[in-house]
This record gives C-alpha cells, structure tokens and sequence, in this order.
C-alpha cells in the first residue's frame, strides 16, 4: 500500500500530535517502523523505482511513463505463480493497456491522462472496461471495496497473491469526504474532467484519516478471512507532503516538501508487518530506500530476483538481523521530466547528505539545508562519513554522466534484460 503526497509528519505513530492515525498506528505496532526511509521528491519517480527496483539514473524517462521495457515486481512474482491485481492510481504509460505488461492480470485504477473524477463521482477502469461513477460514490471507497473482494476471492485459494495498492488518497484535490458534515453526494456528478484547484489546507485532515481509513478496511479484511498471519502488509507513501499543508511536528510548523530533495520532500513513513514472521512493536534505524522493494518482495516469496537490482532485501531486518543487510547509504536521482543534466543528485545515511554539487548536510540539525558544512573544508570529524557518502555517490553519478541508459538498455545493454529472461520461477512462500 503506498499512499499518495503523505511525509511522515502526518503519522501519529511518527510523532504527530495534529493528525490520529490509528490504522496505521496498529500495523506499525503489529510489525516494524522504519525511522529512516526515503521515498524520489515526485509521484512518477517513486513509482518507477519502487515497481522496478532500479535508481532512476538508470531508467527514468519522463514524468507519467515506464519504460515499456521495465521489468516489475508484478512480472517476477505473477511468472513464479502469483496471482496479481493492482488497485489505485495508475499514471504510468499513458494508458492502461501498459498494466498486463507490468504483471498485473487484474485492475481497478483511476487514470491521470484520462482526467475523470477521482474522488466524487469519479470515473474508474476495473478490469478493462470504463465506469462513470455517478449516483454519489467516492473513489477510494471503490477502490477499497475492489481490494478487499480481491481479498475475499483468495481466501480458499491455494496460489499466493500480491496486490498493488497505490492508492489515491491524500493527493489534492481536497474535497470533503463522504464522513465529514460537508460531503455533497452532487459534486463534479455532471464534470467530464476532474476540476482543478482545492488546493487548501481546509480538509487535509478529513483526507488524513480517510487514508488511515481504507487501511483499517484492508487489515479487517485479511483479518475477517484468515489470511492476515502469513501475508506481509508494506505501507509508505510515494513523496513528502503538498506544499500548501502545513502542520505542527515536533514543536514547530513542518511545511510539506513535495518536489523538494530535502528531507520534507523525500521522508515518509514505511511500514512492514506479517504477522508469521516479523515480531511486533518494532522500531528498526536502518535505511530504506524504494528500491528496496522488489528485492524484499521476492525474498519474502521465495522467488529470484533479477539481476543488476540497486535496491536490498529487508527480510534480515524482518528476522532481527539487520546487521547482515549491507546497505549504508541511499541514493537519488531527481528531475521531473527526465532532463539528465538538471537532475539533483545525492547519497545519505541517517544523518548526512552529500549532493553532487559537492554541498554537504547535516540532516537532522539542519533539515532545511541552509548550511554548508563543506564550505572552508570537511571537518575532521565529519570526513569517514563524508568519504563513506562520496564513495557511494560517484558510481552512480559515473552512470549518469554515461551515454543515456535508456538506448543503451534498448540497444541490447547488459543493464537491461528481456523480460522472458529476467526470471527464474521458485516456489512461492508467502501470500
């Protein structure tokens, strides 16, 4: 499950006092916090690299594509027996042919490109045919609906699944929801396009606790159906909050960051629980990156991941052996519409962040990045991490400055692989 526009200050399990959580509070507790995970600044950026597994240096095109190419969670898992469906917003390929190619055989999705209603009203595509919304529906309650029939459908079925659930909330536009006084089961009934604007800070907390609500929705229904022991539940959200919330988060007004690469841009929540396999009520320090997805998907399942993945598995850290997951620094590529020269690139551990341009941070006594600690020199005390970050960095940024990965990968590089060949089928594991 991966929400969209949410940083971590909106969670009360991550300290909020403004906004109650309490859904994603009990899986934090069910399972395992993360304390340092970073999402890509922007949606499409987060979605190409948590789908594929791979730093966006390597294959980010532009702004509402994947690289036709891609090789996806979806694919390894559904071609090792996984029965697969996605549910939520899809903007990836400029249409939804692109979702059966991604390995996903079944689908409930709200589409950008197409522009209906996403919340009243909305307009859908489930299953290959389209569905205007009209008699005073809301879209994440759909959508939540089709998830949790998903679920209902696996229950006495011996193949594993994996659902994809990026879901649609809390992205504006801000409308009331269909439990807060100022709900109109009227709005955009007549609009062929979703309106622009509601934009305001008015209903972000209505928004908050939808979101925490359709994730209730989801465990109740592992739960009710007996399936919640031995099924792993990923939460986080795709980037930092809109720029427009602001919120007060640990004694001072915290302005969402989205778009930004500092940390209210990139720092979300993560969140892991599977009952069968992850003790409760932990808290974990370890760096988690969205490339970290895919790897800790297959590993969970069993199954062989491809090749040349940037991301690591968190199923040591899931066992209580994180210090045999070596991952010591996290790195990202950012710009937008894929302009590679532009791109703001840095590597980060816990604490400092080292951009290309030399800059260097202190993230936690400076998380708005006003100063430099590399001007006049590296202190004495900061040059094993600095050197730590540079060495994590340079490699990547060596990829970069390369001829464009994308041809290469199209021209037959070994960076890139078929998809017919990217696989080795396992034996599934885990739901």
């Amino acid at each position: 499950m991966m929400a969209d526009d949410i940083g971590y200050e909106n969670l009360s399990c991550y300290g909020s006092k403004v906004y109650q959580t309490p859904n994603i509070d009990r899986l934090a507790a069910s399972g395992i916090r993360f304390n340092h995970a970073h999402s890509q600044p922007i949606c499409t950026p987060s979605r190409v690299q948590i789908m594929t597994g791979i730093y966006n240096n390597r294959n980010y095109i532009k702004f509402g594509l994947l690289d036709p190419q891609a090789v996806t969670f979806g694919n390894v898992l559904r071609d090792a027996g996984y029965q697969t469906a996605i549910a939520g917003k899809w903007q990836l390929q400029g249409g939804f042919e692109g979702v059966a190619n991604f390995g996903f055989d079944r689908h409930c999705l709200w589409q950008l490109t197409r522009r209906p209603s996403r919340y009243p009203n909305p307009g859908l595509e489930i299953d290959g045919e389209e569905k205007d919304f009209k008699n005073g529906e809301f879209g994440p309650d759909l959508i939540s609906d089709y998830v949790c029939r998903y679920i209902d459908e696996k229950k006495d079925d011996d193949a594993p699944f994996l659902v994809y659930y990026p879901m649609l909330l809390p992205h504006w536009p801000f409308v009331p929801t269909p439990d807060h006084p100022d709900w109109d089961p009227e709005m955009w009934k007549d609009a062929i396009n979703e309106p622009g604007g509601y934009k305001s800070q008015k209903y972000w907390d209505a928004f908050v606790r939808y979101t925490d609500k359709m994730v209730g929705k989801v465990i109740d229904q592992l739960e009710s159906t007996g399936q919640r022991e031995n099924t792993l539940i990923i939460w986080t959200g795709d980037n930092g909050t809109y720029t427009d919330i602001v919120s007060d988060f640990n004694g001072r007004p915290y302005r969402g960051g989205k778009g930004s690469p500092k940390d209210n841009g990139t720092h979300v929540g993560f969140i892991a629980s599977w009952p069968a396999v992850i003790q409760p009520g932990q808290v974990s320090d370890a760096l988690v990156d969205f490339s970290d997805v895919f790897p800790t998907l297959t590993d969970a399942a069993g199954v062989k991941a491809p090749d040349g993945l940037n991301g690591v598995s968190l199923m040591p850290v899931f066992k209580g052996s994180a210090d045999d997951r070596d991952k010591g620094a996290i790195y990202c590529w950012y710009e937008r519409d894929g302009v590679r020269d532009k791109a703001s690139q840095h590597a980060r551990d816990q604490q400092y962040k080292l951009y290309a341009t030399g800059k260097f941070f202190d993230t936690v006594a400076d998380p708005e990045e006003k100063a430099d600690l590399a001007t006049g020199g590296i202190p004495e005390e900061l040059k094993a991490v600095h050197a730590k970050l540079k060495a994590a960095l340079d490699p990547q940024v060596a990829i970069t400055e390369a001829a464009d990965p994308i041809q290469s990968a199209k021209r037959g590089s070994p960076e890139k692989k078929k998809k017919k060949d990217a696989t080795k089928k396992s034996k599934p594991e885990a739901k």
